[in-house]
């Protein structure tokens, strides 16, 4: 029997809305793959896999509940530690755990369509598993100045290791110019760490030879993405789009173009 008791608001980011703590548990509302989330997370916890929250059911209010995971999480402003090197690797190492965890979960038939434009055009990356793709500084929880283990597990899809790769780059590498950056991601040797990270994650040469050129398709996709959620779903969706976050990967993309060679390069160095 779930219990009910005093809600403790949380502060999710920057879709998630109605996250509250009720001692030992996060309640969260049902998101758009809610089923996926569940077999997923009832998967690693069965696979021993330590660094996700355990699914404990719905509450009477119908929201998802999961174990509340302790430790540090980087908010707004960001913290003076987020950009640490040895933070973002432990984070890769992280990940890779989590994709050899979640690889015997297979691939499930008939997903629901994600939201996305019609016509989009497809991204020619055969999955190889279901991706995190969201591992925002928001959806990481650190402990001892180590990744820990990933939270916000709502845009569940199928990837590829490459895909997962770059969604990791792009917020600890991370991609982008300075002035789109945190203050405290700006003037690092981001071709440096994007091969740090690809070596602490153990990313095969053939996936470090496509990686940008990945990136890059997959910025486009993402601003039409954005831009569609933005005005079917509004929300945070729109409030991300009206602070400018289309004109970011806009942004991005033009770096990404720019710097292709010489990341790629770091990253078969």
């Amino acid at each position: 029997m779930i219990e009910d008791g005093e809600e403790i608001p949380l502060v999710g980011g920057d879709v998630t809305e109605g996250l509250v703590r009720v001692g030992d548990t996060v309640r969260r509302p049902p998101g758009e793959r809610d089923e996926l989330v569940r077999d997923v997370l009832l998967h690693l916890e069965k696979v021993g896999f330590d660094g996700a929250p355990r699914y404990l059911g719905v509450d009477s209010a119908g929201r998802e509940v999961l174990t509340y995971i302790d430790g540090e999480v980087a908010g707004r402003p960001r913290p003076p530690w987020i950009a640490d090197e040895e933070r973002a690797l432990s984070l890769a190492r992280l990940l890779r755990a989590y994709h050899d965890a979640v690889e015997g979960f297979g691939i499930p038939q008939n997903l629901p369509a994600p939201i996305e434009p019609p016509g989009l055009p497809e991204l020619d990356d055969p999955p190889e598993l279901i991706g995190h793709q969201d591992v925002t500084p928001e959806n990481v929880v650190f402990r001892n100045g180590r990744a820990y283990a990933l939270i916000d597990f709502d845009m569940l899809r199928p990837v590829s290791r490459a895909g997962e790769v770059v969604n990791l780059m792009l917020w600890w590498a991370p991609f982008g110019e300075d002035a789109d950056l945190d203050p405290q991601f700006r003037g690092l040797d981001q071709p440096r760490r994007c091969r740090l990270l690809a070596d602490a994650y153990g990313l095969e040469d053939p996936d470090r030879s496509r990686l940008i050129d990945l990136a890059i398709r997959r910025d486009e996709r993402s601003w039409h993405t954005m831009k569609y959620r933005a005005e079917i779903l509004g929300g945070g969706w729109q409030r991300m789009w009206s602070e400018g976050v289309g004109d970011k990967i806009r942004h991005r993309q033009t770096w990404l173009e720019k710097n292709a060679e010489t990341i790629t390069t770091a990253l078969l160095a």
